[in-house]
């Protein structure tokens, strides 16, 4: 099977974000680092690309220089087990910078998007009573951190 490996673009932050995933994800590692070289285009022996794992998905960051910068038309879905777990993850991307949205997302310091979703959202969606799931779609709408214990009840108000 091929592998699909993101690539993300920073200026000059590739290694810095790397190290810092590594602190949020568990059962994290940087794979490989190269340099660019006297070809350029960037100054010889700067950090070229970071191949990391998360949790043993592979990404690469590049150093490719300040053209480019994220937007939240990509953002990458955390499945979360529960409410600590949404928590855990909110408060680490939200550090130093970072910044909530609406409706999970947030974006960390280096403003690449992120949804943190717990999987009891999923299950309440996809309730059998439209009524259930239109309410749940209701609460999560103007939420920021997903609060689960929120949409249960919110699932429950008849």
């Amino acid at each position: 099977m091929t592998t699909l490996t993101p690539c993300l673009w920073f200026d000059t932050e590739a290694q810095d974000a790397a190290n810092f995933y590594l602190t949020v994800f568990p059962n994290s590692r940087i794979t490989d680092i190269t340099y660019y070289g006297e070809a350029g285009p960037r100054p010889a022996e700067m950090v070229l690309t970071v191949e990391f794992e998360l949790d043993g998905h592979p990404f690469t960051a590049l150093n490719g220089g300040p053209e480019f910068s994220f937007s939240e038309a990509v953002s990458f879905q955390i499945d979360c087990a529960d409410q600590a777990e949404v928590d855990r993850y909110w408060e680490a991307l939200t550090a130093d910078g970072g910044q909530e949205s609406m409706c999970g997302w947030l974006k960390d310091k280096y403003g690449l998007s992120w949804q943190v979703v717990p999987r009891r959202l999923v299950e309440l969606l996809a309730d059998p009573d439209p009524g259930r799931a239109q309410r749940v779609m209701a609460a999560m709408m103007p939420m920021r951190k997903l609060v689960i214990a929120d949409l249960e009840a919110a699932a429950d108000v008849s």
